[in-house]
């Protein structure tokens, strides 16, 4: 079986720095790669026309052409054109395509498509109440309609776009996972006080929320340290820096006990996490926190946000706790309780860990897909 995959970014050292959705679909592809699959990255917009090949994977770089009018318009025909010339030259059966934006919604292939239910920008934008572009809404409504099958990384993000595009759809959930092998836990390499947040530093991940969680935490216990870790986005609202918004907001009691170490490599970002002594993700929107279930198989105790999608991974009390992070004084009480009752923490770290062994094992999770696309070649048979 030959799958591709659709997508605006994917990490690579010869594309722009990747977010969640690249680093899910890179752990998906190599697993059905291990499964016998073959697979083809197609990334759209981007700065050149190229093809690099990573081991059995196969990336099309599709170059964004500018014109005077129509730019978006004129690029999916480019984009459509050339895949469909890949499909028949590279006898590729099913394509998977990204809700992001709606890319597919006015393109038309020669194989079945599979649409794989991240979080599209009608679905942040309802999130985090801001209004989402027409533009935007009109193509990811009609990408949805007409995907041959659609798969959502969560429950949550399955309902809540079938209620935003006011359809129905048959979704397969099946969660993003983890090559548990990479993510070995190590107690020794724990530093006493160390608060770890990793991710985008942006405005929906709660980045600002964490600033006064952490002002809250450094009166109770000044011996904690907060590091930071991930892109410095430009925020969507005041269109600066979020991490110079972030200082502006943390006391200056605390931003002595602030460390952000910018965007690290994959390798690097795991030490860290076997350093932490808890782990902090208060998101206020999500699909799917990978994040999450990376500090789980690294056996970390977390404190996460409550919010509807983070149910479906964390039991509260259990496998890490769950807080509104707009509670600011529960939230940084959460974190000083697992930083001073190392017992707690590490019974809870243990369970987090063992769900991540049951439930995110992506061997386990490729063979869910692998399943999907051969129901899917079935009925196109």
């Amino acid at each position: 079986m030959h799958i591709a995959f659709l997508l605006p970014e994917y990490p690579h050292e010869k594309l722009p720095k990747a977010a969640g959705i690249g680093t899910s679909t890179k752990n998906l592809c190599k697993a059905l790669v291990d499964k016998g699959l073959r697979v083809t990255i197609f990334t759209y917009f981007q700065d050149k026309q190229e093809i690099v090949e990573e081991g059995s994977i196969t990336i099309h770089k599709i170059k964004l052409r500018k014109f005077p009018a129509f730019t978006w318009k004129l690029n999916e025909g480019i984009i459509n054109a050339y895949i469909n010339k890949v499909i028949l030259k590279e006898q590729i059966d099913i394509l998977e395509v990204v809700d992001w934006t709606g890319i597919s919604a006015n393109m038309n292939f020669s194989i079945p498509t599979v649409m794989r239910l991240h979080g599209s920008d009608t679905f942040f934008c309802h999130l985090e109440q801001r209004l989402v572009k027409k533009a935007n809404f009109q193509r990811e409504q009609k990408a949805f309609k007409k995907a041959d099958k659609v798969i959502a990384v969560s429950k949550f993000v399955a309902e809540k776009t079938t209620e935003l595009f006011n359809t129905t759809q048959n979704i397969t959930i099946i969660p993003n996972g983890i090559y548990l092998n990479d993510f070995t836990p190590d107690a020794t390499q724990t530093v006493d006080g160390s608060i770890l947040y990793f991710g985008t530093l942006i405005r929906k991940k709660g980045i600002f929320e964490l600033a006064y969680i952490f002002n809250q935490l450094i009166q109770k216990n000044d011996n904690c340290q907060l590091i930071l870790v991930g892109n410095d986005a430009i925020d969507v609202k005041e269109q600066r820096s979020t991490w110079e918004l972030f200082q502006e907001l943390v006391s200056k009691e605390a931003l002595i006990k602030v460390n952000y170490l910018g965007k690290v490599e994959y390798q690097t970002m795991k030490k860290h996490i076997k350093k932490a002594a808890v782990c902090v993700f208060p998101s206020l929107a999500e699909s799917f926190g990978m994040v999450t279930i990376e500090a789980m198989a690294m056996e970390k105790p977390l404190v996460n946000t409550n919010y509807p999608w983070a149910t479906e991974i964390i039991t509260d009390g259990e496998t890490g706790f769950m807080v509104d992070p707009t509670n600011h004084t529960e939230f940084a009480a959460k974190i000083n309780l697992l930083v001073t009752d190392r017992e707690l923490a590490g019974r809870m770290a243990k369970k987090a860990r063992k769900e991540a062994i049951e439930r995110f094992d992506i061997t386990k999770i490729a063979s869910q897909n692998i399943a999907v696309y051969t129901s899917l070649m079935n009925e196109h048979s």
